[in-house]
């Protein structure tokens, strides 16, 4: 799985959270107050202005501390009662054409169905609901405004506080029931659209060519749902098959017959312990991974036949967790510098290690492997194992006794091939802890779309009080554009992206200018183009960081790829989307209290 930022722990996270929060709101709300009164001096003067400032002030704390839960939710239905004339119920009728189509286009022979069929539900349903949402919350209110329509509300003692909770609480309600349909039509989309069924080819007769290296009985299954698996009996009653896009089979012996089970592992909520990654340059010595050229890079790559290693430190590795070993997935890149042998993997080795370099025994033997690229190779690490005591000599070591230090220990992966490289980054190995329910993991892929709605439907909502309806889809838009493309801004306005600002990057296209190269258009006018360049990207910088990030609240990677979804990760989604509902919130009050919506 990709997952270039390292999830933070939620016990720090939420300190610093808490530690900027006060500073943040004191800032806000002095912002807040200093523009407002800007505003109202130039059309009343200042002590006209100040005095009008105070009083929506104070009349806002009024507002707040008396809204009416009994007023919010009949705006609610109201509002609920608006969407569906608006036949809302399309967004859904459009989702169900694109499941029902979808088998024509969805490639069955992919290497991973799986991840494809999840990627393709949680994609689309997360773009038509953010599309659902941008609609119903931008148009809404200007729309009774421009009717007047909202006169018969402001005029009742209902509070503004009451309308915009109103209006998102009920497109939510909306959004929510729609949202959940999808998640119940994808679920049974996804999990009968995987489902098959495989049978023993033929007879698995006990012949010297059809035992593996190990002594255990071999066979293939029928050729169905295109592919077919070698099956591997490791008695006379059970055995498995090997992994074919992305499943794997349980074998059973029924009576006097082999039956093979249903798919196994393309629906998975594995839960792992993930590590922290350094490494070890060719003679040894700490350093960097090697870049092979690639652009991206994610991954970093190590030397084969050479001192070169990827070095894990994993915590909490204690024989109470983990009684009989534990295992150790690996989803390793590679890249040959001579082709070899095209048929085999490229070998490499890994070694347990005793964090503590005076330990009597600090290394377990190499257990060599072969890299599996493009698919998670799963490698158990048992319990006793033979390691080399500090005076070079052999013995048999038990796991955490000897190669433990306070529940911490490190994995060594090294490649054994001159020329050839492996390329991982520090997701790219974990010990698996044990396999959740999917079904819950994929509810939860569900409330990270959910979350997404709720802050495009506050912000729309909020714009909606100051613009018009097409005006205020623009803005909402807007956040989400930024916000999906947010890593790209940041690295733009860092340098990490060549080119320059917008004045420079439109000079350079008109020249034909290469990016490395510097502009050649005379010292004071590069000047003048990267100051103006530098203040716009500066200005840019701080909309990207007040923004919400979108990209980060999608979770669809863990779902498809068969990862958990930590609860720590969602806590942190929960707690960031109900902070911008909440202030955004609150600026649409204020906006709406100072609109002129009476006649």
């Amino acid at each position: 799985m990709t997952l270039e930022n390292a999830i933070p722990n939620f016990a720090d996270w939420i300190f610093d959270a808490l530690r900027f929060l006060p500073i943040f709101i004191v800032v806000f709300a002095a912002a807040g107050f200093f523009i407002g009164f800007l505003v109202s001096a130039v059309r009343r003067g200042p002590v006209e202005g100040f005095y009008a400032v105070a009083q929506v002030i104070g009349s806002a704390v009024v507002d707040i501390l008396n809204t009416s839960i009994r007023r919010t939710l009949a705006m609610a239905m109201l509002a609920v009662q608006e969407s569906i004339r608006r036949k809302v119920l399309v967004a859904f009728a459009v989702f169900v054409v694109v499941l029902l189509f979808a088998g024509w286009y969805l490639d069955v022979k992919s290497d991973n169905p799986g991840r494809l069929y999840l990627s393709f539900v949680l994609t689309s349903s997360n773009y038509l609901v953010l599309i659902l949402a941008l609609f119903l919350s931008t148009f809404s209110l200007p729309t009774d405004i421009k009717n007047r329509t909202i006169y018969t509300i402001v005029t009742k003692p209902v509070r503004g506080t009451e309308i915009i909770l109103g209006r998102i609480i009920g497109f939510m309600t909306v959004g929510t029931a729609i949202l959940v349909a999808m998640c119940l039509i994808s679920y049974m989309f996804v999990v009968r659209g995987l489902n098959h069924e495989h049978q023993v080819d033929g007879e698995i007769q006990l012949t010297s060519t059809e035992l593996s290296p190990d002594g255990s009985l071999q066979g293939l299954t029928t050729y169905d749902a295109h592919h077919r698996h070698t099956i591997t009996m490791f008695d006379d009653v059970s055995g498995e098959t090997d992994v074919v896009m992305g499943h794997h089979h349980a074998v059973e012996k029924v009576g006097d017959e082999l039956v093979v089970g249903p798919p196994q592992g393309a629906l998975a909520a594995r839960v792992v312990r993930r590590g922290s990654l350094r490494f070890k340059d060719r003679s040894g010595k700490p350093g960097a991974g090697v870049n092979v050229g690639h652009e991206w890079a994610y991954r970093s790559y190590i030397e084969g036949g050479t001192l070169a290693a990827a070095v894990w430190t994993f915590d909490g590795m204690t024989a109470d967790r983990y009684p009989d070993g534990f295992n150790l997935e690996l989803n390793l890149r590679v890249f040959r510098t001579h082709k070899g042998n095209i048929e085999k993997g490229i070998l490499g080795s890994i070694t347990i290690r005793n964090p503590n370099t005076g330990a009597r025994i600090r290394s377990s033997e190499p257990i060599s492997f072969a890299a599996k690229e493009f698919s998670i190779d799963r490698q158990f690490i048992p319990r006793e194992l033979k390691a080399i005591d500090s005076d070079g000599t052999v013995s048999d070591v038990d796991l955490f006794e000897d190669l433990t230090d306070q529940g911490q220990l490190e994995v060594w992966i090294q490649c054994s091939e001159r020329g050839q490289y492996y390329g991982m980054a520090e997701p790219d190995v974990y010990v698996l802890e044990n396999n959740g329910n999917f079904a819950i993991n994929f509810m939860k892929g569900f409330i990270g779309i959910w979350l997404q709605m709720l802050m495009v439907t506050t912000f729309g909502v909020g714009f909606s009080t100051f613009l018009s309806g097409p005006v205020g889809m623009l803005a909402t838009l807007s956040t989400i554009v930024v916000g999906l493309f947010r890593q790209f801004i940041i690295d733009l306005v860092s340098g990490t992206l060549e080119g320059g600002g917008p004045i420079e990057a439109l000079i350079r296209v008109l020249t034909q200018a290469n990016l490395q190269v510097d502009l050649d258009i005379g010292r004071f006018p590069t000047l003048v183009v990267k100051f103006l360049d530098a203040r716009f990207l500066d200005a840019l910088n701080v909309i990207t960081v007040s923004l919400p990030d979108y990209a980060g609240f999608s979770t669809t990677e863990f779902v498809a790829t068969g990862f958990n979804i930590e609860p720590s990760l969602l806590a942190m989604q929960v707690i960031r989307a109900f902070t911008y509902f909440v202030f955004v919130t609150i600026i649409g009050y204020f906006f709406l209290k100072t609109r002129e919506v009476a006649a």
